[in-house]
């Protein structure tokens, strides 16, 4: 699987629920957290290329996959063979 990137806060829950998604499948991932890295939901949207309202922000290499929602049903779909 391509390394998976999350843009976040450590304060979110659904946030620190991604990442542990990665961990427990041993997944590659990097965490860039918001406030440590002085982020704002702009700069996600300007390195992502869409409005940002929510986080996380997650992709799986360039691609996008949405917010923690959509990562978990990535993820369902990919362990069924049905991801895209």
């Amino acid at each position: 699987m391509d390394q998976v990137t999350i843009y976040g806060r450590s304060s979110c829950g659904f946030c620190v629920r991604a990442k542990s998604l990665c961990e427990s499948r041993n997944m590659p991932y990097t965490w860039v957290d918001m406030i440590e890295q002085d982020m704002t939901k702009a700069d996600i949207a300007d390195k992502i290329g869409r409005a940002v309202h929510t986080v996380p922000q997650i992709l799986v290499g360039d691609k996008y996959v949405g917010g923690y929602d959509e990562f978990s049903s990535y993820l369902r779909q990919l362990e069924t063979g049905q991801a895209r």
